[in-house]
């Protein structure tokens, strides 16, 4: 059996409970988290939400830049007016540069990657740091409250990095 298989039989059975289809539309705490897509990150549970609560966008690394997209439509159109960004300890972005990736795309599937940005990087705290401020600086995002957390994988602890 495939994963999409499990999938659907594990959602065979969540229909049989589910009874939140009347949540509204944009998020009720009015927030957006950018966070990792580890599997060993789940926002949900570590910040206490509940469904609906919030806009989670999940990308390699947390990066807040590769979200701008997202961001942009959470605040316009569904009124979101915090965001926390939330990267971890251990994450595979720590692990690699991008002209490291760029050439392995190059050698094992004969393309050119040259033009996508991973945004990997050397200091995890730092890292934070810069997705915070660049949206701080961006026009395309709302002056809005932005903080910059690390979450701990092995503690569950997230510590507050930028503000």
């Amino acid at each position: 059996m495939t994963v999409a298989a499990e999938f659907e039989a594990a959602n065979e059975q969540y229909v049989q409970v589910f009874n939140q289809g009347e949540l509204p539309m944009p998020p009720s705490r009015k927030v957006a988290i950018v966070a990792c897509m580890d599997a060993r990150v789940d926002p949900a549970k570590e910040l206490g939400l509940s469904k609906g609560d919030a806009h989670v966008i999940r990308n390699a690394g947390g990066r807040a830049i590769a979200s701008i997209r997202d961001l942009i439509i959470s605040q316009q159109l569904l009124g979101t007016r915090e965001i926390v960004v939330i990267h971890h300890t251990d994450c595979g972005m720590l692990t690699f540069k991008d002209d490291e990736l760029k050439a392995k795309v190059k050698s094992e599937l004969g393309q050119n990657a040259d033009n996508i940005a991973f945004l990997s990087f050397s200091d995890l705290e730092q890292s934070v740091v810069e997705d915070v401020d660049a949206l701080k600086k961006s026009g395309l995002i709302l002056d809005v409250p932005i903080t910059g957390y690390v979450y701990d994988v092995k503690t569950g602890k997230i510590t507050k990095v930028a503000s």
